[in-house]
């Protein structure tokens, strides 16, 4: 089976050969692989046989993008949003924000207008300098690999040849929003201009979903979306449920609606604590949820058995033990986990948030070493955990 069939016989619960593998490491996760065997032109994504590949447009306001600042071991740069960023060098953590760019409405007018579709929004010949156009739009810089098969057609063309599974990518709802509005005020928005928050969301959802026909218009065809929206955090949700299905659920519902009209899956990336929008995301066609934060009590287990054949998973699988010299608790989290989640399909791995840099090559080796023994259909059961 090449990865394509894979991934869509995990989607659709049933079973194939093995479960479907993917993972994101920060990039300088990467570069810390590259000096340890990873050979230095090859990307993970291809090292690893990752199965997904991932194109997306940039859906920001295409501000330029500056540096203000350089030190030894941090630099300040301006934001496609117009915000501003404190990040290390190696984009090894997630940025200090010592600026936003909308703190009226008047600027989110202004910024509005930029947000027009454009086939110039999209890496048709795979030479953007930055090498991952889509990923400006969802501030993720320092997680190089999101977008880590060759870019552009060509790069596209490679990744369908290779049987890979092809996702148009876009960040979206209110984690967007926090590229343009500090989070304290986002909060208070909600409770004081949800008619402004709503225009905010409906704005970024057309154009996502005008992006996405530009590109299948030029020649990208897509297995799938994979849409980015943190909604919690470890302790539960950034806003109620009742805040989620009145402001921003009507645009969860139309990308969801576009999408699965071309029969395209959805798997959706939200970290932290979301158990109780759940309902709602499945009722509202929603195929996929990643990646199932351990610290933030997402139980793979727990969820497989309460959503099987409602809803599929990609995680759950704890970061913090892949760099445990010890390693037992590894073994034991993937051999009490996998053999369970992968029964009757419904399950992608992946660890349960993006790998960092304290993850040598060799344990990682060591991870998938596990989850290829453990996640074959022909693989003897484990005992249950």
């Amino acid at each position: 089976m090449n990865s394509r069939e894979r991934v869509l016989a995990a989607l659709n619960f049933t079973e194939a050969d093995r479960i479907p593998i993917h993972d994101n490491p920060w990039a300088s996760t990467v570069d810390r692989w590259h000096a340890e065997g990873l050979p230095s032109d090859v990307s993970p994504a291809e090292f690893f046989h990752y199965e997904l590949a991932v194109y997306g447009a940039d859906t920001s306001p295409r501000l330029p993008v500056k540096t203000l600042e350089e030190s030894g071991e941090f630099i300040v740069e301006t934001t496609p949003f117009g915000g501003v960023r404190r990040n290390r060098r190696d984009y090894s953590t997630t940025p200090e924000i010592l600026d936003y760019p909308v703190k009226s409405r008047a600027d989110w007018e202004r910024l509005k207008a930029r947000l027009l579709p454009s086939p110039d929004r999209v890496d048709w010949s795979g030479t953007d300098p930055i090498g991952m156009t889509a990923a400006k739009t969802f501030d993720m810089y320092r997680i190089k690999p999101w977008i880590e098969w060759r870019q552009g057609l060509p790069g596209h063309r490679q990744a369908r040849a290779a049987g890979k599974f092809i996702c148009y990518a876009a960040g979206v709802g209110y984690d967007k929003l926090y590229n343009y509005i500090a989070q304290e005020e986002l909060l208070m928005f909600i409770a004081t201009e949800p008619e402004w928050l709503r225009d905010m969301y409906e704005t970024d959802t057309d154009l996502v979903i005008r992006m996405c026909e530009i590109m299948r218009q030029g020649g990208y065809e897509f297995d799938g979306a994979f849409l980015y929206c943190d909604l919690a955090y470890k302790n539960g949700l950034f806003f109620s449920p009742k805040t989620y299905e009145s402001q921003l659920r009507p645009s969860f519902r139309r990308l969801f609606d576009y999408f699965n009209g071309l029969n395209l899956p959805v798997i959706l990336h939200t970290d932290g604590r979301v158990h109780q929008l759940i309902p709602y995301l499945v009722k509202d066609g929603l195929r996929c949820l990643q990646p199932l934060e351990v610290k933030a009590g997402m139980d793979l287990i727990a969820l497989k058995e309460a959503w099987h054949g409602k809803l599929a998973f990609m995680g759950g699988i704890d970061t913090r033990l892949m760099s445990d010299p010890d390693p037992r608790p590894l073994e034991h989290e993937i051999r009490s986990k996998i053999p369970v989640a992968k029964r009757g399909g419904g399950y992608i791995y992946h660890c349960d948030h993006t790998i960092p840099n304290n993850v040598s090559f060799q344990q990682y080796l060591r991870v998938l070493a596990l989850v290829r023994q453990h996640g074959r259909f022909d693989a003897p059961e484990s005992p249950a955990p």
